[in-house]
């Protein structure tokens, strides 16, 4: 399993280009673990 880690200010979020470099995601969950990245905690 692998670790993100991600840095969330009131308005911006800053992460890892690493997700969105894999060849073997498609784009769809790229996108889709950008968002889940992005959501609160909650």
């Amino acid at each position: 399993m692998c670790v993100f880690r991600i840095e969330k200010n009131k308005n911006d979020i800053v992460m890892s280009n690493h997700h969105l470099r894999n060849k073997k995601l498609s784009l769809k969950s790229k996108g889709l673990l950008s968002l889940m990245l992005s959501l609160p905690e909650e």
